[in-house]
C-alpha cells in the first residue's frame, strides 16, 4: 500500500482573523477549485466548519465524469488548523490538514495531504502521470487565486 503526501506552504498578507474567516467556510472552496473540476457542493456547507461537519460534493477531476465525495471534518482548532477527511470519493485514503500561523505581515499557510490511490498498481501506475499533475494543478490555481484574493506576501524582514 502506497501512500502519497501532498505538502505546501503559502504566505498571504492578511490577518489570521481573515484567513481563518475565509478558510472555515466551506462555501469558499469552490472560489479556489480551477472550474474543470466541476466544483459542486451538494450540501453541509451551511455553516462554518465544526468537527464532525459532513460536506458532499460533486467533482469531475477526470475526463469530466462526475464523481461524488463526501468529507468529513473531523478536528478544528479555531484560528489554527483543521482536518478533513474522506468518507466517500475518488481516494482509497484522503487526509487534508490545514494550519495557518501568523508571521510578520500576515499568515503562513500549510496543506499537507495524504492520500492513497484506489486500483493497486494500476492506482500507482497512474499517479505520476495523472493523479499527481491534477493535484499540482488544483493547489497552484488554489495559490493563485488566494493571491488574487488576498494580495502576494512581501516581507522585505525575512
Amino acid at each position: 500500500m502506497k501512500i502519497y503526501t501532498l505538502h505546501t506552504l503559502q504566505k498571504l498578507p492578511i490577518s489570521i482573523e481573515k484567513a481563518w474567516e475565509f478558510l472555515s467556510d466551506p462555501r469558499n472552496l469552490k472560489n479556489i477549485t480551477p472550474d474543470c473540476m466541476g466544483f459542486s457542493i451538494l450540501r453541509g456547507a451551511d455553516r462554518a466548519m465544526y468537527p464532525g461537519q459532513l460536506i458532499q460534493y460533486i467533482v469531475t477531476p477526470i475526463a469530466g465524469i462526475p464523481t461524488k465525495w463526501v468529507t468529513e471534518i473531523t478536528h478544528v482548532k479555531e484560528g489554527s488548523y483543521f482536518v478533513d477527511e474522506q468518507r466517500f470519493g475518488p481516494y482509497a485514503l484522503w487526509h487534508h490538514k490545514h494550519f495557518i500561523k501568523p508571521i510578520p505581515g500576515g499568515i503562513e499557510m500549510e496543506d499537507i495531504v495524504d492520500y492513497k490511490i484506489p486500483f493497486g498498481i494500476l492506482g500507482q501506475w497512474l499517479h505520476p502521470v495523472l493523479v499527481k499533475p491534477k493535484l499540482d494543478e488544483i493547489f497552484a490555481y488554489r495559490k493563485n487565486k488566494l493571491e488574487e484574493l488576498f494580495g502576494v506576501y512581501t516581507n522585505n524582514n525575512e
